[in-house]
């Protein structure tokens, strides 16, 4: 840190001439190449889903998921002269595009299957030829500018579905940037009260955002990225750029207070907050890090994100911040009335006086009592946590104004037997085996929850396909359950695809690493903490602090969307079920943001400690001297993730109000009452 702080107070204008570089290439090359993004990578490549797929493409050149669906509502019955041509016209059209290898209609081999029941509309499905997320996007965008204007058709289906998420995803990251960013700078004036200063926390978060941007989209030249990587880019840039500024600044004016505009004003920032950054953006980076052991490249490319960004906010405050304010000196006061300077100053000086110093003092005559009430309440929060449900990306997703959505509700609700999403069976068998394969298709058809079965086909020299509809929606249990069936039959070289068949391989595998990803994070939060306290018992009490922390938020969670409360203020249509993905997506944020706070909360109560206070009012003190600054943080946090509260996508709604709950959680409860408490009843064993 001394060399580091040394080097910024040198050359100054060296370091901010690379940042402002920096920011420009982001701006200017980050932002186009981030809309190369991929929306898929939700399955596990050595998945049976991956390998029965792949099985099918070898034997018939196409994909075996329907990637469009045309619904055709002409305004006349299907049947009609005027109907049929509508539903010829529609096919033709797909069958145009360079991509699509199979077109079905009514009248083209599916049969009055894919007429209504009230025989007013019908459905046309593309397959594509095997082809990567990025052509499939770029197809469903082609077919969609191709039907562009023809109000009979809607179209929806897997790659339309997933076009239109990326799409609606760059809207959110835009809408949310221009409600997110004022709020924060009006809130960082009000927390530095000073012009300056409030800026410098904004534009970090800034800087942070568009590096991020560019490195994910040069990464993206080289692996697959997820759209919805930006997302959580962009509300951890700016809840991490600005928590970390707002350290540092704090700091700052504390030292230039008492030294002056000097070297070692700045260097005795860089060793206490400084410090505390950089523990900080380790934990973090590394509990997002484990993310990146799950196959799926949806949660690997949130992993990546996270850890660029938790590195690159660090780098923002340990580098950029140090430099700027070598060049500002006191001017970092600047712009600011003198009666609000006043009042800032009074505050910081009277600690005994504050309100955190008296609250910790008030939990510490009664800690047994309130560390019991306090653990036993957010216990309470959490037991909806274990009857969480879970659901995956499909067109559910979407809001209702998609026409991937509503096409998806069109075919649950009028068309009495939906072929759009078979349970799709895959069996290596040659011709000579017709009578084996077609006694397993009987078998399968006899199974709990299939209403009917199609097949077997033969589609390749060794390869049949057996298509089993079932009575009930792609991801009921009673569907899940036939996937597991059909797997248990003894019978031929089988594989199993579909909806459903990728929901459950995407379960299982995610179960088979959870428990890996768990003991990385909570290893790296035990480390980073012992490193930084020297003591034994405080990450562990961390640890377990996190724990009730992440049971609440879930707890929550369940509460608000999975039984569809706030269904007004939240905008957002309930399913009855989280996103698979949300507890380990929540479970590494929860972590990562609980410990960055433990981080700034402890070290100010070690510093005091190591002053030689005593043990409770090295507490109270800390908690004072920090008060301010970790309410102000988390509620910028708070502020800068649930800006996504306003995402139409379920999933990234779900990700902003997770994550802000599990922030005040931590910055109220856990901090006011937890944190005193424990750290009395457990005194020098701290």
């Amino acid at each position: 840190m001394k060399r580091l702080a040394g080097i910024e107070f040198r050359r100054p204008w060296w370091i901010v001439g690379v940042a402002a570089v920096v920011f420009v290439l982001g701006f200017a090359v980050g932002g186009p190449l981030t809309g190369n993004l991929s929306s898929g990578g939700f399955q596990d490549p050595a998945s049976e889903f991956v390998a029965a797929q792949e099985r099918l493409e070898e034997a018939t050149g196409i994909t075996p998921d329907p990637a469009v669906i045309a619904l055709v509502e002409p305004g006349v019955p299907i049947a009609s002269a005027e109907g049929r041509a509508a539903v010829d016209r529609t096919a033709a059209t797909l069958a145009e595009d360079g991509d699509v290898g199979l077109v079905v209609g009514p009248f083209t081999g599916g049969g009055e299957a894919l007429i209504s029941a009230d025989g007013q509309s019908a459905y046309v499905v593309a397959n594509f030829r095997p082809i990567s997320d990025d052509a499939a996007s770029d197809a469903a965008t082609r077919i969609q500018e191709a039907f562009a204007g023809q109000d009979d058709v809607r179209l929806g289906g897997a790659a339309v579905i997933g076009e239109q998420t990326t799409s609606i995803i760059g809207e959110d990251l835009a809408r949310a940037e221009l409600i997110a960013l004022p709020i924060l700078f009006l809130l960082s004036l009000w927390i530095f009260r000073g012009l300056v200063a409030a800026l410098l926390p904004v534009l970090m978060g800034a800087l942070v955002i568009f590096a991020t941007f560019l490195s994910l989209g040069l990464i993206n030249e080289t692996i697959t990225v997820s759209v919805f990587s930006l997302n959580l880019a962009i509300g951890l840039s700016l809840g991490l750029a600005i928590d970390y500024s707002l350290l540092i600044l704090s700091r700052y004016r504390e030292e230039i207070a008492q030294r002056g505009a000097t070297f070692e004003a700045l260097l005795r920032t860089m060793q206490t907050a400084g410090r505390s950054v950089f523990f900080s953006a380790v934990t973090v980076a590394a509990a997002l890090a484990g993310l990146m052991i799950f196959p799926q490249n949806f949660l690997f490319s949130m992993g990546l994100a996270g850890v660029l960004v938790a590195a690159l906010a660090g780098i923002a405050a340990l580098v950029v911040l140090p430099a700027v304010l070598a060049l500002l000196g006191t001017r970092i006061n600047a712009l600011a009335p003198r009666a609000w300077q006043r009042k800032s100053a009074a505050a910081d000086e009277l600690v005994e006086a504050g309100f955190w110093y008296r609250l910790s003092r008030s939990v510490m005559r009664r800690p047994g009592l309130i560390a019991g009430v306090t653990a036993l309440a957010l216990i309470i929060v959490a037991l909806p946590a274990f009857r969480i449900a879970f659901n995956s990306v499909d067109a559910s997703t979407l809001p209702t104004s998609a026409s991937g959505r509503q096409v998806a509700d069109v075919l649950e609700v009028d068309f009495p037997q939906d072929r759009s999403a078979p349970v799709i069976v895959a069996v290596a068998a040659p011709p000579s085996d017709e009578a084996a394969v077609t006694a397993y298709a009987a078998e399968i058809g006899e199974l709990p929850g299939v209403a009917a079965v199609v097949g077997p086909e033969l589609v390749g020299p060794d390869t049949w396909r057996i298509d089993a509809l079932p009575s009930g929606a792609p991801l009921d249990d009673e569907t899940k359950d036939i996937v597991v069936s059909i797997r248990d039959i003894d019978g031929p070289d089988a594989l199993v695809a579909g909806v459903s068949a990728a929901f459950v391989d995407q379960q299982e595998s995610l179960a088979d690493r959870l428990p890996w990803a768990i003991a990385i994070v909570a290893a790296v939060t035990i480390v980073a903490l012992f490193l930084m306290t020297g003591s034994v018992l405080l990450p562990l009490k961390a640890v377990l602090m996190n724990l009730l922390t992440l049971g609440a938020t879930l707890g929550l969670m369940v509460l608000i969307f999975q039984d569809g409360r706030l269904t007004g203020p939240l905008n957002y249509d309930p399913n009855g079920a989280l996103d698979l993905t949300q507890p380990i997506l929540l479970g590494a944020l929860a972590f990562g943001l609980s410990t960055d706070y433990a981080v700034f909360l402890l070290s100010r109560i070690k510093e005091a400690r190591d002053s030689g206070l005593s043990n409770d009012e090295a507490v109270a003190v800390g908690l004072q001297r920090t008060g301010r600054i970790v309410t102000a943080a988390a509620l910028l946090f708070a502020v800068a993730i649930g800006a996504f509260a306003i995402s139409d996508i379920k999933l990234i709604k779900e990700l902003g109000v997770g994550t802000a709950i599990a922030v005040l959680i931590v910055a109220t409860v856990i901090r006011a009452f937890l944190v005193p408490s424990l750290m009395k009843l457990l005194g020098d064993w701290n």
